[in-house]
């Protein structure tokens, strides 16, 4: 016994065998549900590992639209809680059980609680290993892009597969979902219609590859779709917005059409008759953590994550990087729709 108990002892020490790591650290978190005043920029202990987690100091961590769901209550979330789905760091502990890493390698991760300077994350998570010379910008890119790309990648294969000649309505299309899926449906052959609310906005999707475009602010979507696809409507539609688009994107689908409701951006959709559903239409809400759920599936779409970035050929917008003390100011930003691309945070180191 006394034997086993030494050696959990020294098992543990071993694990964190690393300089440097403090015992408290920047985080956001939340202790309630509400504005933008329940986020809270203040100290919290680091996470301790155990024999089968790794530490990771995060350099950069990506804002999405999540995080304002959690905040208002629309996701449910344990109290208190740390922000944030995404990041990109450095391995700086691990435990005596984890061999796929070791100290000092670079990744990018999916992972609950990266609003802070330290997260830790179970050997199986979903972690992509970066280049040992990645450098600054490529944690930035990599931090910005993960969760918003894999969404998009998984959305145009299962959510609805998208075709060559397909007429695809894409909401928030400046946005960062919104802009890699003009590329991705460009490189697809499909027809974009990139919906925006400036003309500013319509502009940068359409340098991203949305082939024709439609201002929510000026012009009418329902009529505008009709008009571009010969009165047939599109065959599919990615809508984040939510709540204020649900009836015009039912309007806007041919027969047999694919509507993928995938944001809350102005409110969770209200209850509805299935009656509303004419058309033969199917409609569907997908959730990118249901598509990676398998190591078979997230080795899939994680490494053609990586191939179209590293090759170039998926350009990551970064919109903006704001000190992780700023968070509140860059989500009411991103929640107004004043942003365009990816806002990300920048860690304290």
């Amino acid at each position: 016994m006394l034997r086993s108990s030494l050696s959990s002892v020294f098992n543990k020490r071993a694990a964190m065998a690393t300089t440097a790591i403090p015992k408290t650290q920047k985080v956001i978190l939340i202790n309630e549900t509400g504005s933008y005043d329940v986020l809270k920029y203040q100290d919290y202990p680091v996470p301790s590992i155990s024999d089968n987690e790794f530490l990771i100091k995060n350099k950069y961590s990506g804002i999405n639209f999540i995080e304002s769901y959690f905040r208002k209550g629309i996701y449910p979330s344990e109290k208190p809680s740390i922000l944030g789905r995404e990041a990109s760091g450095t391995v700086v502990a691990k435990g005596n059980s984890v061999k796929n890493f070791d100290i000092g390698d670079k990744v990018a991760y999916i992972s609950g609680s990266t609003f802070a300077q330290y997260t830790k994350i179970n050997a199986n998570g979903k972690v992509i290993k970066l280049p040992k010379d990645a450098d600054d910008e490529t944690l930035k890119l990599y931090a910005a892009g993960l969760i918003q790309a894999l969404t998009a990648l998984t959305f145009i294969d299962e959510a609805y597969n998208v075709k060559k000649g397909d007429f695809i309505l894409n909401y928030a299309a400046a946005g960062g979902v919104g802009l890699i899926l003009d590329q991705l449906l460009k490189e697809r052959g499909a027809h974009t219609i990139a919906v925006v609310s400036t003309e500013e906005k319509l502009a940068l999707a359409k340098k991203h590859g949305a082939e024709y475009g439609i201002v929510s602010t000026k012009e009418d979507i329902v009529a505008r779709v009709k008009e571009i696809t010969n009165n047939q409507g599109v065959d599919a539609a990615f809508d984040s917005v939510g709540k204020d688009t649900f009836e015009t994107t039912i309007a806007a689908l041919k027969r047999k059409g694919t509507f993928v409701s995938y944001g809350n951006a102005s409110g969770p959709v209200s209850p509805f008759s299935l009656g509303k559903l004419t058309g033969n239409i199917k409609i569907l809400r997908p959730t990118l953590f249901l598509y990676i759920a398998t190591d078979e599936e997230w080795q899939h779409y994680s490494k053609e994550f990586v191939s179209l970035v590293s090759s170039g050929k998926l350009k990551i917008n970064i919109g903006g990087v704001f000190p992780l003390s700023d968070y509140a100011k860059a989500t009411q930003l991103l929640e107004e729709r004043k942003t365009t691309g990816k806002l990300v945070l920048e860690i304290p180191q």
